[in-house]
């Protein structure tokens, strides 16, 4: 079984966002032809895709700075129990995560309490006297050094502290089979000097600890009260009520022969530790919002979370020539290699990746993006004045039949704004 919202729906339910005071600008309740026409079409590929069992179900949503354009649910939350997808499903949105993470720490940053470019270890002792790993000499023992620069907040920030998450860096597993039989090895050394290239890892983890020292809260209280509830986010937390819970979406694996293998799904317990990395509930309704106060330039309906200079330092290239956003996996079964772009420059601005060429029939250069592990995807466009949100739950990551969904209703919603 699986469910489409037509536009009429979808702007009757901005219309709706819009009188709660979540969506600034009620949008007009009668879709041109043109438009529906085009998104017909979109559908209709969307549509196909879950027919074909390419992905389970999704959500997707899209909106400029005034008003909601699309919202599509289409398949089923579990194709075991036959859920049908709804605009208010929640999903497991992992590194997605680290945009609010960002914009916490910015907060702190505009509030004068930390600085960007401060050795950070005058908050958190742990991040002092750094060690990086120089290599493995040849009994395979790793050769460390001290670190020539102090890590910042900055460098946290754009992944350019050191820190290397080990799915996508085999020196990070290397390192961790010796430290396994040398207690006396630092746990979490650095892959490289801060500054000397970009890695994806867990540097985010360090920020959301930086928030949580700074402000006396832990992570999921400061979200909720300078983010998630000015902005009236009730459905992203890190913690799910019961009734949240059972409009949970089910997480699909792959399976070698391309098939989609429905896990149970497990209520996990209250967490007494939160992570600024991942871990996070949401919907695609809640977490579009977040995306359009961004694209408004740090404010939506009448609540602002940052200065838009601030957002303008954060969808501005942070990390010079850099490459970032091109991964190799070291796990296949959790992550395939991730290029979403080929042939596109990539490069990292303070929360998220900064595309420096327009994609073709698609987002224009500079839009800011990332992903959750279980193929949840976001983009902010400011040239074109367009941010959007598809939410899946499959493993694994950067899977190709998830991505060509993606691209799909990307091109999808800039087809449907060009002029006829």
């Amino acid at each position: 079984m699986t469910m489409r919202f037509s536009r009429r729906d979808a702007l009757l339910r901005a219309a709706a966002a819009a009188a709660a005071g979540l969506i600034p600008g009620a949008p007009s309740l009668a879709a041109p032809p043109r438009l529906q026409s085009r998104n017909d079409q979109m559908e209709a590929s969307l549509q196909a895709a879950v027919d074909a069992a390419d992905v389970p179900g999704l959500v997707a949503m899209a909106a400029t700075e005034q008003s909601v354009i699309y919202q599509g649910a289409f398949g089923v939350r579990s194709i075991s129990a036959r859920a049908t997808m709804s605009a208010d499903t929640v999903f497991s949105i992992a590194s997605m995560t680290k945009l609010l993470t960002s914009i916490a720490a910015l907060q702190l940053v505009e509030r004068g309490w930390i600085k960007l470019d401060e050795p950070a270890a005058r908050l958190d002792p742990e991040l002092a006297s750094p060690q990086v790993l120089d290599g493995f000499d040849t009994r395979g023992t790793p050769q460390l050094r001290a670190a020539r620069k102090p890590i910042t907040l900055r460098h946290l920030l754009t992944h350019t502290s050191g820190l290397s998450y080990q799915l996508w860096d085999t020196n990070v597993i290397r390192y961790g089979k010796a430290a396994r039989s040398n207690p006396a090895l630092p746990r979490a050394p650095l892959m490289f000097e801060p500054e000397a290239r970009w890695a994806y890892g867990g540097s985010l983890d360090r920020v959301g600890r930086l928030v949580e020292v700074i402000s006396g809260q832990n992570l999921d209280r400061y979200f909720h009260d300078h983010i998630l509830g000015p902005l009236g986010m009730s459905d992203t937390s890190f913690t799910l009520s019961e009734a949240q819970h059972a409009r949970r979406a089910s997480l699909h694996l792959r399976k070698a022969d391309g098939a989609l293998a429905p896990q149970p799904l497990v209520k996990r317990a209250a967490p007494k530790m939160f992570s600024g990395g991942g871990g996070i509930y949401s919907t695609a309704p809640d977490y579009l919002t977040l995306l359009q106060a961004l694209l408004n330039g740090g404010g939506v309906g009448g609540k602002s979370i940052l200065r838009p200079q601030t957002v303008a330092l954060m969808s501005t290239n942070q990390i010079g020539n850099l490459d970032a956003g091109i991964l190799k996996t070291t796990n296949p079964a959790l992550s395939g290699d991730v290029d979403f772009f080929p042939g596109v420059r990539l490069r990292w601005g303070l929360g998220d990746m900064i595309n420096i060429d327009s994609v073709p029939d698609g987002r224009r250069a500079g839009s800011q993006t990332w992903a959750g592990l279980y193929n949840t995807y976001y983009w902010i466009d400011p040239a074109s004045r367009i941010a959007g949100v598809i939410m899946m739950q499959i493993l694994p990551f950067a899977d190709r039949r998830a991505l060509n969904v993606y691209r799909l209703f990307e091109r999808g919603i800039y087809r449907s704004q060009k002029p006829a």
